[in-house]
């Protein structure tokens, strides 16, 4: 005996489909109006309901790195305004109109960008490219990360 020879033992009982004429009645054995005495009825379980409001966890497609959002500014753009190096932070990147910190959020600062550096910068709590990492110390400065 294989799989597609497999039959059951009993014949299917399809329902009785009530409400279509017959002896039952002006209801058709299904009471009086509401829900229950409708055609297609189906009500949902309260749990069901409850377990969909939760938040899901998402795919690939939705991954942020450890839930923070990701400003990211280019190394040159930098440069135009602080031509002569210093002290670089994301506080100070915010004043100079060069990124917008988001409010009630995480977030990263992350420079990006190959570019020749002729002064020193002093980048504190911001992620770098390599290329970028090299050229700031190739310049003689320091960046210090989180």
């Amino acid at each position: 005996m294989q799989v597609h020879e497999l039959q059951p033992s009993y014949k299917n009982k399809k329902p009785q489909r009530v409400g279509r004429g017959g002896k039952r009645g002006t209801y058709s054995g299904r009471g009086c109006k509401g829900q229950k005495s409708r055609a297609g009825r189906k009500i949902k379980s309260q749990l069901k309901e409850q377990v969909l409001k939760f938040p899901k966890k998402r795919g690939a497609g939705f991954l942020i790195v450890n839930n923070k959002e990701i400003i990211e500014i280019k190394l040159p753009e930098i440069l135009k305004v602080f031509p002569k190096g210093g002290e670089i932070t994301p506080k100070k990147l915010a004043e100079k109109n060069l990124i917008r910190i988001p409010k009630n959020k995480k977030y990263v600062v992350k420079i990006l960008g190959p570019a020749s550096l002729n002064v020193p910068l002093n980048i504190k709590h911001c992620l770098a490219t390599k290329r970028v990492e090299e050229a700031v110390l190739k310049a003689g400065g320091k960046l210090e990360q989180k």
